[in-house]
């Protein structure tokens, strides 16, 4: 759709940008010896094929390494349905070249495009395509530049990259062809919900990997249909609901021969003699069946991070990597559950344990060596980005709007290294550090090269411009002191009209929707220009206010709803002359989506429609990890999921409600809506229902994106109008 001058409307442009994200540099790599920075990159803000980009640092000059529209004889892709699966587990709706792994010197990288294996020479420039078998996932050459092993057709395989020409065979792969075992990929819980989307890890010498073997055998078979194609037969995938059970996953130590024998300067061909020794990592699977992290540095033995399925006990084990037995590092414990952090378990180069430890005396989340917290009372550590040789790279915040780069020295030394107001995040090689920085004062993503603490360069990001400015007024409400946006149309005249209240928010765990970067409140103040005050506020169990507020959801999602409701009376109160309470609605997606739901549900005393997004309206459906680690084990607490749920509450709806649902979303199915709205259709309570089709949990098709929000507007506005 385009306005009466003839450019984009901010729904087209927002979705032909991925809400302005394309063009953006991100996964970085840098060079240990300080040379070079290797990053992903679209070449235009929209243009969603990926390239892969190397940053010279002496030169201070860009170089591009690797694209598609090169490599590739068409603008179609041939993605199998496991990487389908995949990028929907990440939430990649770019194309192209959306992922890459480099050996230890970063002088290669290898990368999967349109299912086929490529090596690129990150110094000398040039790429080859190496002969492979299936559809390429997940390539990772092994340290030392030797090998390239990869995912593909349930197998993992290896590559050579030896002078005599690149071979390729199975190294492990499923018994009798076992049609539910995979090897070498992370299982669905660990991608969905764990963040881990490795299934395996290279020795640091090159001479073994730890590769994972998942059995879905006993998850539950759901089916997937497409109505609008009666003609193709329902989808079936392995869907591990809350109570149910999950996958078989175990881990196993494949042993490479030494260099020089038969079968590893020249890989074996197919079906010759296999010379590894594979060997299963024993630890107690059926009390820890959660495998949540592995670490395999040159510090020390690999770690694994195991977690019992109430995830109220972790263990850090680390491995014989002759053997394959473990022994117990560390054990913590927590009432509600363990808190994943991001880069931890890990070694630090003098052998001390790097994990963070939940400081109940003082509510902040600590950095801690051998179990002895080092970063101060109040600062909450959100994630550990690299570990250097002369410290720790994390990710820090003292307000939660905020998110800022830290330096921890191995005598708990803390050195800041962002200071502007805003959403910065890192990596850090040898005397290298890269910063990502998102602010409220500029658009889009700037990036800075550091070589020894001093700005060296800056890599260019390519992002659209947006077509306005947000006007953002950030407060805290509430006795809580819940973190809000509020925006107003931006030729609002304060005093002049009382508007609709519309909140916006996500409003449950591990998401935060408030943030100091201008691009997070974009659809926000599009929405108020079309006449509403637009209101975005962080509950409960959002992240980064500390363990205590995370902890407040357990056992009681509803709660979060009664943060918005003192939103909603904070926000009248304070702008009496411009907001109406008398006209209040709420719009969200996935969870997002159940509380807009629950809210019309019980609250139409304070909000009279709701847009509700892909909800999960039981959350017997939903999956195991996720849901038993807020609401425990549904055969335990079936009180809890009774009380959590919609479905229950169909009868009381009483206010407009927009159902909105991709019919091929496998992460929270269809199900969810199709049962609610039976179960209000029973109870004779009028609702809407907007069912998409071929479409997953994610929205990147352009037409669909532009069109949901424009049907949302015209949903809202005749609501209210009532």
């Amino acid at each position: 759709m385009s306005t009466s001058n003839g450019e984009l409307s901010y729904p087209r442009l927002a979705a032909r940008t991925l809400r302005f994200t394309l063009g953006a540099p991100r996964n970085f790599t840098l060079a240990r010896d300080g040379s070079r920075v290797v990053f992903l990159r679209a070449p235009s803000g929209t243009d969603r094929r990926t390239q892969l980009w190397c940053y010279d640092v002496a030169e201070r000059t860009e170089r591009l390494i690797a694209s598609p529209e090169a490599l590739l004889d068409t603008a179609t892709e041939n993605l199998s349905p496991a990487e389908r699966a995949r990028r929907e587990r990440a939430r990649e709706a770019a194309a192209g070249i959306v992922a890459y792994a480099c050996d230890a010197e970063t002088t290669l990288a290898a990368f999967a495009l349109s299912s086929r294996l490529f090596v690129a020479d990150l110094v000398q420039g040039g790429v080859r395509e190496l002969p492979a078998s299936g559809s390429v996932i997940d390539p990772r050459p092994d340290p030392a530049g030797r090998y390239v092993a990869y995912a593909s057709d349930r197998a993992l395989r290896l590559a050579s990259l030896g002078d005599t020409g690149p071979r390729d065979r199975v190294l492990v792969g499923p018994a009798d062809d076992n049609p539910t075992e995979v090897w070498g990929l992370a299982e669905f819980i660990a991608s969905e919900e764990m963040s881990r989307t490795q299934g395996f890890w290279w020795a640091p010498d090159g001479s073994a990997l730890l590769v994972e073997r998942y059995d879905e055998a006993q998850v539950p078979v759901w089916h997937l249909a497409d109505p609008a194609r009666p003609e193709q037969a329902p989808t079936p995938v392995r869907y591990p609901a809350a109570g149910t059970a999950n996958a078989d996953v175990s881990l196993w130590l494949v042993c490479l021969p030494p260099e020089g024998q038969p079968g590893t300067s020249q890989l074996a061909q197919e079906g010759a003699p296999q010379q590894e020794t594979v060997t299963e990592v024993a630890w107690d699977r059926e009390r820890f069946p959660y495998l949540a992290h592995v670490s395999w540095t040159s510090y020390g033995p690999p770690l694994l991070y195991v977690l019992t399925r109430d995830q109220r006990m972790a263990h850090v084990l680390q491995v014989d990597p002759t053997t394959g037995a473990t022994s117990l590092v560390h054990e913590t414990t927590d009432r509600a559950w363990v808190e994943l952090v991001s880069g931890t378990p890990a070694w630090l180069p003098d052998g001390r344990l790097l994990t963070t430890v939940d400081d109940a005396d003082c509510d902040t989340r600590r950095l801690a060596y051998d179990g002895v917290p080092v970063t101060p009372e109040g600062m909450q550590v959100t994630s550990v980005l690299d570990i250097g040789q002369d410290g720790v790279l994390v990710t820090v915040t003292t307000e939660p709007i905020e998110q800022h780069v830290a330096h921890v020295g191995f005598d708990g030394t803390v050195t800041p290294l962002t200071s502007e107001p805003g959403v910065h995040t890192g990596r850090t090689s040898g005397p290298l550090t890269v910063l990502a920085s998102s602010g409220m004062d500029h658009d889009g993503l700037l990036v800075r090269v550091l070589r020894d603490g001093e700005q060296v360069g800056e890599i260019a990001s390519r992002q659209e411009k947006p077509p306005f400015t947000p006007v953002v007024t950030l407060r805290r409400l509430g006795r809580s002191e819940l973190r809000t946006a509020v925006l107003f149309p931006r030729d609002h005249v304060p005093g002049s009209a009382r508007l609709p209240l519309l909140l916006d928010p996500y409003g449950g765990p591990h998401a935060q929707r408030v943030r100091m970067a201008r691009s997070a409140f974009l659809a926000s103040q599009w929405l108020a220009d079309q006449g509403f005050c637009v209101v975005v506020a962080d509950g409960r169990g959002t992240p980064s206010r500390g363990p205590a507020w995370e902890r407040r959801v357990h056992n009681d999602f509803l709660g979060t709803l009664d943060d918005q409701v003192e939103v909603v009376a904070e926000v009248a109160a304070a702008y009496p002359n411009d907001v109406d309470p008398g006209r209040v609605a709420i719009r969200g997606w996935s969870y997002g989506g159940y509380l807009a739901a629950l809210a019309v549900l019980t609250r139409p005393d304070v909000f009279h429609a709701a847009v509700a997004g892909a909800p999960v309206t039981d959350w017997r459906l939903y999956d195991t990890c996720y849901t038993e680690r807020y609401l425990g084990h549904p055969a335990e607490q079936p009180e809890v999921y009774d009380r959590n749920s919609l479905i229950g509450k169909a009868s009381a709806l009483e206010r407009p409600l927009l159902l909105i649902h991709g019919l091929a979303d496998d992460n929270v199915v269809a199900a969810h809506t199709l049962r609610l709205s039976s179960a209000l259709l029973a109870a004779g309570r009028p609702h809407t229902v907007l069912p998409l089709t071929g479409v997953t949990h994610m929205t990147p098709q352009e037409v669909v994106a532009e069109n949901l929000l424009l049907l949302e507007l015209a949903f809202l506005r005749s609501a209210l109008s009532q």
